[in-house]
């Protein structure tokens, strides 16, 4: 794959339209350039191999909403520096990381059962009804303009019955500015505005992009791939959780979700 000429630092940032490639060529560069300070920032509350579905701290170890992974294969889509693969793996699951990051990857822990590949989550190099169960936190969905091809890969890949459980940040959140402080709690968009935001560099070329998606539009790209929505999980903020990550914090957190979980499995009608 050829890339364009890496975009230099931001110079622009706001809500305005990115298109699918140039969002994977960004959001790759973004990644790249910001994974150390990224794991710097955030790699204590991460852990090396533990499996957090957010800023709140749901810990998959309590919540267990993938249900029994031991001799399953693992499907991590976006996986970053691979924590959640790792913690997998460490109970007894054969697992398959993928990120779009080399650099996140290369942070990985290595661990028995756990494989890491770089790839386009849009084109996973995996085999039709060849993994048993599907994660991702956090990762992937909200930097891809087409989150239904995604969708439709992961389906791919899931054998029948399958599970395919993900996090982003709660949808609600769009309208309300990134600011863990009282200035975050008062709505300043419009819900429904679907405007990626976007950094562009001196050039006018990508660095970053993220998309929105209502609550309805992600169960609509999830029902059209397939998938049938078993529940919705909206954490709320635990009262033994003081950290702050970007706009997430205890006081937004015990007003309005910060994060989103949608668990789901393959609807065997949609395959017959």
């Amino acid at each position: 794959m050829t890339d364009a000429p890496r975009p230099g630092p931001t110079a622009a940032a706001g809500y305005a339209p990115a298109g699918a490639a140039d969002s994977v060529r960004a959001n790759r560069w973004w990644w790249d350039e910001e994974a150390a300070a990224y794991l710097a920032e955030h790699g204590a509350f991460l852990g090396q191999d533990r499996f957090v579905w957010g800023p709140e701290g749901m810990d998959e170890a309590e919540v267990r909403l993938l249900g029994e992974v031991a001799g399953r294969r693992v499907l991590e889509v976006g996986s970053g520096a691979a924590q959640c693969g790792a913690w997998l793996a460490g109970q007894g699951a054969e697992v398959v990381a993928v990120d779009l990051s080399g650099r996140m990857l290369a942070a990985a822990l290595p661990r028995p059962g756990l494989s890491l590949v770089q790839a386009d989550a849009r084109r996973l190099p995996l085999d039709a009804n060849s993994v048993d169960l599907a994660c991702s936190s956090y990762g992937a969905l909200p930097f891809v303009a087409d989150v239904g091809e995604v969708f439709a890969e992961v389906a791919r890949v899931l054998r029948p019955g399958g599970r395919w459980v993900f996090s982003v940040t709660h949808p609600i959140r769009w309208a309300f500015p990134d600011d863990p402080g009282s200035a975050g709690l008062t709505a300043v968009r419009p819900y429904f505005d679907r405007t990626p935001y976007s950094e562009r560099d001196a050039d006018g070329r990508l660095v970053y992009a993220e998309h929105h998606r209502t609550m309805g539009d992600w169960v609509r790209e999830l029902t059209g791939a397939g998938f049938r929505l078993l529940d919705v999980v909206e954490p709320e903020w635990p009262d033994a959780n003081e950290s702050t990550w970007g706009g997430w914090s205890r006081l937004r957190g015990t007003v309005i979700p910060g994060t989103a979980v949608f668990v789901t499995r393959v609807d065997p009608a949609h395959r017959d």
